[in-house]
């Protein structure tokens, strides 16, 4: 039944796909080929390897941990940093109205335009990509953190102090849960944006990962490995989203409570 059910949602996918099959099978563009001669180029390319490494090629296993490890350490990064400074700010008017238009004027800078200073500030490596990844995706975390601390109900934070509450504990146990489902939506829109900037900085350079892959298959005119490497990303995506997701409802899962009492 539950398979069922899976069908019944992916539908328009399925629909989608073969109606491409059929449009480039009949069109025979060489810059769009058909889903079955890209799934067989992805299998080529990542699932070929021995059956003690789980089938996984040694491309795979050289550019896709790569390119996770540096994603995940620049969106960590980035979520330290803003959940921190976003806070502080959302607690301090004087500090707000200083610091605020600073963050507006960063935040609207495009990353892809300051890759060249990242590369001349870090040269080109691991320490550039996650820098680079991290300084792109902070502002939507450090924003929204912001916000979430700024409106923290002034109910809760009087009840706080007649408890005798230190500013410790009511950062921790008054603050932080109000403004947790702000900084977690921060946090999924920086997810996403990772994956972009993380490509984008593989992109120059770069000796792995899977803007490398893609890059390669684009010199080589390897359309069906570049279209291969892009359905990768989009399952990588989709999985680090699942994930996240599954998390968010784990952590917030008092906040939905809540609401639905009240």
């Amino acid at each position: 039944m539950s398979a069922l059910r899976a069908v019944a949602r992916l539908w328009p996918v399925l629909v989608v796909v073969a109606l491409w099959e059929l449009v480039t099978r009949v069109l025979e563009m060489l810059s769009f080929p058909p889903p079955s001669r890209i799934a067989t180029s992805a299998y080529t390319m990542w699932l070929t390897g021995p059956a003690e490494r789980l089938w996984l090629t040694e491309s795979a296993l050289e550019n896709i941990p790569a390119s996770v490890g540096r994603l995940l350490a620049g969106w960590v990064l980035a979520g330290v940093v803003g959940i921190v400074f976003g806070v502080a700010l959302g607690r301090s008017p004087l500090l707000f109205r200083l610091i605020d238009p600073l963050v507006q004027f960063a935040r609207a800078i495009p990353p892809p335009m300051l890759l060249a200073l990242f590369m001349a500030l870090f040269a080109i490596g691991p320490q550039m990509q996650i820098s680079f990844i991290a300084f792109g995706i902070v502002w939507p975390i450090l924003i929204n953190a912001c916000e979430g601390a700024r409106h923290v109900d002034r109910q809760h934070l009087d009840t706080a102090r007649v408890f005798g509450l230190s500013g410790g504990e009511r950062l921790f146990r008054v603050i932080l849960p109000s403004a947790m489902p702000k900084i977690f939506a921060g946090l999924r829109v920086s997810l996403s944006l990772a994956l972009i900037l993380m490509v984008l900085s593989e992109l120059i350079g770069s000796t792995d990962g899977i803007g490398f892959q893609l890059l390669d298959a684009q010199r080589s005119y390897d359309f069906s490995g570049v279209w291969a490497t892009i359905v990768v990303l989009g399952v990588l995506g989709y999985a680090l989203n699942s994930a996240f997701l599954a998390a968010e409802r784990r952590v917030l899962s008092w906040h939905r409570s809540a609401k639905q009492t009240t």
